[in-house]
């Protein structure tokens, strides 16, 4: 396997099985013998959590657009600084549930953010760090609010309208229709089983190309 760190990320709305994702993706690449590093966003250091904890909680209900996005940015900035590039340039792979299409998706497509203001602070923040693979879990949006209704108390992004998420996955749909090559579509509305072999094929393919590489 390459010594050279690869950085995969795992996108979707509420409900979609990120988590699912997570957990199957990095079992399949730690079986390799590759070194990984699991994270979040926002989150992921100490500072990350405490803005992730003011972003997520309904104490700050009401929070203007800019705020929201300056939070999160300044979450990854930290999390970039303090494990992310340290842990790629070690040779580490690293796997993040939510990266920067996150935010092109909530802040732009849902909250209705410009596409140029958020490109701005991509640039500033993370100079030319991007994803190398990027697997958007995708389904419609009633079923995801529905199986995320199941899971806990909605937290202020969940309790957002039916219309606002909508615009959510349309931007992500957006994304990957521009980087088909780092963006892999997966439907997660179909059952665990055929979820999973989609995933297991991205991931497999995608250290096969790595070490290739």
């Amino acid at each position: 396997m390459s010594e050279s760190g690869r950085f995969i990320t795992i996108e979707g709305i509420e409900g979609a099985g990120k988590s699912t994702c997570m957990q199957l993706a990095a079992e399949l690449i730690t079986s390799h013998g590759i070194s990984l590093l699991q994270t979040r966003e926002p989150g992921g250091t100490p500072l990350g959590e405490e803005l992730r904890d003011l972003l997520l909680s309904h104490r700050h209900t009401g929070m203007s657009e800019d705020a929201e996005l300056l939070l999160m940015f300044a979450a990854r900035a930290e999390h970039l600084r303090r494990h992310i590039e340290p842990a790629l340039a070690a040779g580490q792979w690293v796997l993040c549930d939510r990266f920067t299409d996150a935010t092109y998706a909530y802040q732009g497509a849902g909250r209705g953010v410009s596409v140029d203001r958020i490109a701005v602070l991509e640039q500033w923040v993370q100079g030319g760090r991007r994803p190398d693979l990027t697997i958007l879990m995708d389904l419609p949006v009633a079923l995801g609010l529905e199986r995320a209704g199941k899971r806990s108390d909605p937290d202020r992004f969940e309790s957002e309208n039916l219309a606002f998420f909508e615009r959510v996955r349309q931007g992500y749909l957006d994304i990957a229709a521009h980087e088909p090559q780092r963006v892999r579509i997966v439907d997660a509305s179909r059952d665990l089983a055929a979820v999973q072999q989609d995933i297991r094929r991205l991931i497999e393919d995608f250290m096969r190309e790595a070490e290739n590489g």
